[in-house]
């Protein structure tokens, strides 16, 4: 790498669509754009690589060891997102975002462009803004993490996409199967700011996108964007009451339903007699040894975002 070229890793998921064939002048046109800034490109497709984490400690060490500590780009759904800011955090290198997932959460609610080009110049022109991440015991989540219903939600969503391509339309209709084909009830200890609560309940949400939390038309929106742990306990498992909350869900009045509690807090743990429980986190699906520590790590992640756009 010459002296005066910016390191720029581009780390991309095949599954999301990224040098698709029928998109090859938008890529070649990116890599051109982002190379007048300056930069010196380096592209990776993240699941071809075997030691996702000695990758990024090489990635991570081309950086530092720059004039310019460039920046490193996540291209895909959240979930990749996810991944690559596991290792960014706690680093001065910055994540530049190339949308390509399904809700794109994390742009939309940075104000990153879902066009490309434009993305593209946030990276090369924009400003870094340090945004909060949530974290449960070793994992992070950027939007959401949940236990129950919601990782067979995620399971299914992913058969029907793969069967009739991404649709935002699955998250509803995977939900519908799952509700009408399982019943999954979880026996649980809460712990919310040292108080202890017996819990039984199909489903458990905690959320750290403001913005996704907004669009439920959940209160507890404004507590994530103050670095809050925010979550949502559903407190009955009987089908019809799944069902109306999926419903109540669809029209925005989730936070209306009495048998839906939202709360917040500063740190949560979960308490569980099962020696694994399954949860999804950013639309992936992971197994842990609870006890479950919930916290929030505040400004912990940097992110390229657009001069123009307001505060978050």
């Amino acid at each position: 790498m010459s002296v005066s070229a910016k390191p720029l890793s581009l780390i991309y998921n095949e599954k999301s669509g990224f040098h698709a064939a029928n998109k090859d002048e938008i890529y070649e046109q990116l890599m051109t754009n982002l190379t007048a800034y300056g930069y010196e490109i380096q592209a990776f497709e993240i699941s071809a690589e075997a030691d996702f984490n000695s990758f990024m400690d090489k990635i991570i060490e081309r950086h530092q060891q720059a004039e310019e500590i460039g920046v490193v780009v996540a291209a895909g759904g959240d979930g990749t997102l996810n991944t690559v800011a596991t290792r960014l955090i706690g680093t001065e290198i910055p994540m530049g975002v190339f949308p390509l997932g399904t809700f794109n959460y994390v742009a939309r609610l940075l104000h990153i462009p879902l066009d490309l080009l434009k993305a593209a110049d946030v990276i090369a022109t924009g400003k870094i803004r340090e945004v909060h991440v949530a974290q449960i015991n070793d994992h992070i989540y950027l939007n959401n993490a949940s236990l129950g219903l919601y990782p067979l939600f995620i399971q299914r969503r992913e058969l029907y996409n793969r069967s009739f391509g991404r649709f935002a339309l699955h998250a509803y209709t995977s939900a519908l199967d799952v509700l009408i084909r399982d019943r999954k009830e979880l026996k649980l200890e809460v712990e919310i700011d040292g108080k202890k609560y017996p819990v039984k309940t199909p489903l458990i949400f905690f959320g750290n996108n403001q913005l996704q939390l907004a669009e439920m038309n959940l209160r507890i929106a404004k507590c994530a964007e103050l670095g809050k742990v925010v979550g949502v306990i559903v407190a009955k498992s009987d089908k019809p009451t799944l069902f109306k909350i999926l419903w109540q869900l669809i029209r925005g009045k989730l936070d209306h339903t009495p048998e839906v509690y939202s709360f917040s807090a500063d740190k949560v743990q979960i308490h569980s007699k099962a020696k694994k429980l399954t949860l999804a986190l950013d639309g992936e699906i992971v197994e842990m040894q609870p006890p479950l520590q919930i916290s929030v790590r505040k400004h912990a992640l940097k992110i390229m975002v657009p001069y123009d756009s307001t505060s978050v």
